[in-house]
């Protein structure tokens, strides 16, 4: 690129001079104005979007782009490039600085303020005719910086729809609040303030946007958490929470209101937790599937909407982050005929995706599949499913005494709390079937002496248990952004110990960019302890610290624990020592 481009008392960037420009500095060819000509029906009065959105070829192969010309721009202008991150953005304060028709006619967006200072993203550097009219409407100084065109456009007419619909569903909030400090009860009880109705025009939209929003971001959960005069939503993107969105309390109650009307919960009934499903679609009509969850709390109902992407199911193992002789020990676990084969880790570390993808595998036409499971993560057709219903007797238990007489060939059972359970899997394990189920403990071995604190015999777990598999999700890093860091040989020969995981010349750690929203990290892989049960394991099972026992044998056979698996993953740049030392902290 030339970086020697005139701009004498230039206005405004105009197409004429942009695609002039460009082709001067060798970016785009002769034929740019034939194919912007063919693009002038969408031509409005920003420039410098319409050529963001033509996505010309340039000379060297690249895509023009909205990213790409700023970042041209930028070194023309000398303004700063911000990259406009929407969970950093306050929606409900910066849309305030300005109506929603200046911010599109001038292609700018707030993205941040201060008492004394707006920070203002604007497509077209050259054109400040705007500023003293902020400034004087503000009181406040105005700062300039360059952004992305396309990102500018999408973000103003999303932050502004989302404030238009919330406002709207404010106004149809009942007058006459009382002031002050409201009683528990009357906190309790949010429909006594009054608040507009779920099938309001202005609360279907902001739940389309919240719904299509989580996809755009690629959330597993939405919270909206009710507060004393606010509820804040955050979403849970690779496992931490990210606030969005402050709503008013009683728009908040409708909304609420809007998505339990859409999983066919029960609306009145705000005293007990409920639990509800959606079936949608996302913007690019991928089917996705939505479990809710309500919590009453001092001040109102908690809602918690967990995402389920089919399409996890169809997902090989290899790209969950198990591979290698740990996926050879864990497809010769569960292709056994019979015992029970144990997942573990906390909730949110991907126990479910691999008992439905391992299920997924096993069930084929020759093989009856069952599950028992509370509730019902994903409705899968390659397995029949049963929802534990504990107000008519139906537990866990219950339920696996039911498949016994439904002549079951592998039965998946959601998890085992107690005796009653454990003693049913035994003994469908001791009878001939193949029992999946999934526990609550930190590390593989822990899993057996889980089960004999339950009161299960150490003999009959040698005669049952195949084997057992912890795992943990750890966050990977952005391919765009990661930084290379030396390794310390022996810092990490002390973390590697007993395994024999040699020293990389160099390891990676988190950097900050567009493509991961700044946080260094995009997507999530497994890490996984594979411990296949042999019956030496037996004699340790009586041991006063049998689990210790038990994983010390194991890593002579070659079981690695958490920690080196996600060792091997930094060794591979995968993700950072400091992720793998946050997730593991508490196992090895």
């Amino acid at each position: 690129m030339v970086s020697s481009i005139s701009t004498p008392n230039l206005k405004r960037a105009d197409l004429t001079w942009l695609v002039a420009q460009l082709q001067q500095a060798n970016v785009l060819d002769e034929l740019a104005e034939v194919r912007l000509r063919a693009r002038s029906d969408d031509r409005g009065n920003n420039d410098v979007l319409f050529l963001a959105k033509a996505k010309l070829p340039t000379i060297s192969g690249d895509v023009l782009d909205g990213s790409y010309l700023a970042s041209w721009l930028s070194e023309r202008s000398q303004l700063p490039i911000v990259e406009i991150n929407p969970l950093k953005i306050e929606v409900e304060k910066v849309t305030t600085v300005m109506s929603a028709a200046f911010a599109q006619r001038h292609g700018i967006l707030c993205v941040e303020l201060s008492p004394t200072e707006l920070v203002i993203a604007v497509s077209d550097p050259f054109d400040d005719s705007w500023v003293q009219d902020v400034q004087h409407a503000q009181r406040r100084e105005v700062k300039r910086v360059l952004g992305d065109a396309s990102a500018i456009a999408k973000y103003t007419q999303d932050f502004y729809a989302l404030s238009k619909s919330v406002a709207g569903a404010n106004a149809q909030t009942t007058q006459g609040k009382s002031s002050g400090l409201r009683s528990f009860e009357q906190l309790v009880d949010l429909n006594a303030l009054g608040s507009p109705d779920a099938n309001d025009q202005h609360v279907i939209r902001i739940v389309d946007w919240l719904l299509q929003y989580a996809f755009d971001e690629r959330a597993s959960d939405i919270h909206i958490e009710p507060r004393r005069e606010q509820a804040r939503i955050r979403l849970r993107i690779d496992g931490r929470l990210q606030t969005i969105y402050d709503l008013p309390a009683e728009v908040n109650a409708a909304v609420t209101s809007r998505l339990k009307v859409l999983a066919r919960m029960d609306v009145a009934e705000k005293r007990r937790p409920q639990d509800g499903r959606i079936k949608t679609r996302t913007p690019s009509n991928r089917e996705v599937e939505l479990r809710l969850s309500t919590l009453p709390t001092a001040f109102g109902e908690k809602l918690v909407v967990r995402v389920f992407d089919p399409d996890v199911l169809l997902r090989p193992f290899e790209s969950l982050g198990l591979h290698s002789k740990d996926l050879d020990r864990w497809n010769a676990m569960s292709q056994r005929s019979h015992g029970i084969v144990l997942v573990t880790g906390p909730t949110g570390s991907g126990k479910t995706t691999t008992l439905y993808t391992t299920l997924k595998q096993l069930a084929t036409d020759e093989v009856n599949v069952s599950t028992i499971e509370d509730p019902i993560e994903m409705v899968e057709d390659s397995f029949n499913q049963m929802q534990v219903h504990s107000a008519i007797g139906l537990d866990f238990a219950a339920g696996v005494r039911t498949l016994l007489r439904q002549d079951p060939d592998i039965i998946m059972i959601g998890e085992i709390r107690d005796r009653e359970t454990a003693d049913m899997a035994i003994q469908a394990a001791l009878t001939g079937h193949l029992v999946l189920s999934t526990l609550h403990t930190n590390d593989a071995a822990s899993a057996l002496t889980r089960l004999m604190e339950f009161g299960v015999p150490s003999y009959l777990l040698a005669s049952t248990i195949e084997g057992v598999m912890a795992q943990r999700l750890v966050r990977l890093l952005c391919d765009h952004c990661k930084q290379p860091e030396s390794v310390d040989a022996e810092s990490w020969s002390k973390l590697a110990k007993p395994f024999k995981i040699t020293a990389p010349t160099q390891v990676f750690t988190a950097g900050g960019c567009k493509h991961c929203r700044q946080t260094g990290y995009s997507g999530r892989q497994g890490i996984y302890e594979v411990l296949e049960f042999d019956r030496e394991m037996t004699a340790m099972l009586s041991e006063d610290d049998a689990a210790k026992a038990l994983a010390r044998h194991a890593y002579t056979k070659g079981t690695k624990s958490l920690r080196a698996a996600g060792l091997l993953k930094v060794a591979e740049g995968r993700t950072s020592l400091e992720e793998v030392l946050r997730v593991t902290s508490s196992v090895d």
